[in-house]
């Protein structure tokens, strides 16, 4: 309910805005909800009269006095039955109208990004087709204010305005289904040809084989397989573990704002990034399939373990990979050099050099559609290398209005010190987010003691234990509770053991790799263990 007494603060996002006209909606539908009972039991009756107009009417047709007066209630239950009319009409048009307000806030989002390409005989009929959609947003957000304003009015003052039928909800729903109708019909047609193009631009680049041959040589490793991969071996990504960030005002702020490019996301090790970043990939690439795309979404995850993926020049053809994949025209970019140098482009002295230029010149193509680049990792990426992808980040995330940044990484001084170079730059650091991803642990405890409690059959009271102690010793870390259910689910420990087992397990990831090194350095293969570590 909203409360009389609540200051009249209207919220800048809008999301807020919007969530508080629904506040006031429903606080009204409550606020009128007696009332409207009443009515529709009063209205069962006046149709039943009414109902029996001719018929009465018909009998006492020879009794003049009698059928004055009957004429005279008939006119009385008709106005009568105009309020009744109207609370029944803006209740069912209000439910309508919220439910059209919510889908066509979300078709909105898609259906005006920008077009796959820059045709520019498409140009007109989008533009017209976002003056419809804004104008039919309009329309509904007048219904709904307008129901707002009778809702909170005099009731006395609100029963007169519908006995003479001033407030024509019924009318007013009509000509919003008018106006969606028009709107769906130029939609259809606006899609068809967006559809047209496509199947066009895709005809006209049709790869070639020395295009093949191209890509081929580009492809160092493909970063769809990495993520599925780091997924998998993270046990899955769980939802909760990365929903709260879409709430988040800095990285609403870094989505809605077309100034805000780069979005940095920072933390501890073990503290979730890489899922965080997953889940990320997955809500900016909904829409997407395989024959009509509204946006670009390329990433790369550096891992320090593997020599192919933890390079500067690595991350630029991850990058690059996913954009052909996704807009085969921008490899027109790459073949200018490949054409020319072959694949020691991608071996040589100057390969940074190359690519830096051939990733500029992608993102500066006009016809190259919104684009998002994510980063996981920087942190892992060679020292050597680092400095000068992070000044091409920051470099290229301050120009290029279509292509938006995404990057995270450990809270290294070294890499803030080069990304506060970037301009209009949006941090979003987990530490002071820590009730959030407290929360998102939390949540991932629990699938992970769900999975052991089915794989080693646990009773509720083991089962309980396990939950309780990693909930207490996480310190909020997502790493450490995977190592710990890791060795929890091995075919050594026995369920009666667990309990035992999970006491050796020291509060927190530092103290648990201290551990985890003392108990090799008294292993016989101490000295294998060190030269795999360095």
């Amino acid at each position: 309910m909203v409360l009389e007494s609540q200051p009249n603060i209207i919220a800048q996002n809008n999301s807020d805005r919007r969530r508080q006209m629904t506040q006031l909606i429903n606080a009204g539908l409550a606020k009128t909800e007696r009332e409207a009972k009443v009515k529709e039991s009063c209205g069962k009756v006046v149709d039943g009269v009414l109902r029996t107009k001719n018929i009465i009417s018909a009998a006492i047709q020879a009794v003049p006095q009698a059928a004055l007066a009957w004429t005279g209630i008939c006119i009385a239950l008709e106005m009568l039955a105009n309020p009744i009319k109207a609370t029944e009409a803006n209740r069912k048009g209000i439910d309508y109208v919220v439910n059209r307000m919510d889908w066509y806030w979300n078709l909105s989002t898609s259906l005006l990004r920008d077009p796959t390409n820059n045709i520019s005989e498409l140009d007109g009929m989008r533009g017209e087709l976002e003056n419809q959609i804004v104008d039919l947003y309009k329309t509904l957000l007048s219904y709904q204010i307008k129901s707002i304003c009778a809702y909170y009015r005099n009731r006395g003052l609100v029963f007169l305005r519908d006995m003479i039928t001033l407030d024509d909800w019924k009318a007013d729903l009509g000509a919003i289904r008018e106006a969606e109708n028009c709107f769906q019909n130029d939609a259809q047609t606006y899609n068809n040809h967006q559809l047209a193009s496509d199947v066009k631009q895709l005809v006209s680049y049709a790869m070639s084989e020395k295009d093949q041959q191209c890509l081929k040589h580009v492809r160092l490793t493909d970063p769809r397989h990495d993520k599925t991969r780091i997924e998998q071996t993270k046990g899955g990504l769980l939802q909760d573990s990365y929903r709260w960030v879409l709430d988040n005002a800095d990285f609403q702020q870094w989505r809605d704002d077309p100034q805000h490019r780069l979005l940095w996301i920072k933390g501890d090790p073990g503290k979730g990034k890489t899922m965080l970043l997953c889940g990320i990939i997955n809500e900016l690439d909904q829409g997407n399939t395989a024959n009509a795309r509204h946006c670009n979404v390329a990433y790369f995850f550096c891992q320090a373990t593997d020599s192919r993926i933890n390079n500067a020049a690595a991350v630029l053809r991850g990058l690059i990979y996913l954009l052909i994949e996704q807009q085969p025209s921008v490899l027109s970019h790459v073949r200018k050099e490949y054409d020319r140098a072959g694949e020691n482009l991608f071996k040589d002295a100057n390969t940074w050099v190359a690519l830096s230029k051939i990733f500029t010149d992608i993102l500066h193509d006009p016809s190259l559609r919104t684009t998002y680049l994510v980063i996981d990792a920087l942190d892992e990426c060679v020292a050597t290398d680092l400095p000068q992808l992070l000044d091409f980040i920051a470099q290229q995330s301050s120009s290029g209005s279509r292509v938006k940044w995404i990057v995270s990484s450990r809270n290294w001084p070294q890499i803030e010190e080069r990304l506060e170079k970037a301009a209009d730059k949006v941090k979003v650091s987990l530490e002071l987010n820590a009730e959030s991803v407290a929360a998102a642990v939390k949540a991932f405890i629990l699938q992970k003691v769900d999975y052991l409690a089915g794989l080693k059959k646990y009773d509720p009271r083991t089962k309980k234990t396990v939950q309780d102690y990693l909930c207490s010793n996480a310190q909020d870390t997502f790493l450490w509770v995977a190592l710990v259910c890791q060795v929890l689910a091995g075919p050594e420990v026995k369920k009666w053991r667990t309990e035992e087992m999970l006491r050796k397990f020291p509060s927190g990831l530092d103290a648990l790799y201290a551990r985890m090194r003392e108990n090799m350095s008294r292993s016989e293969d101490f000295d294998l263990y060190k030269r795999i570590l360095a």
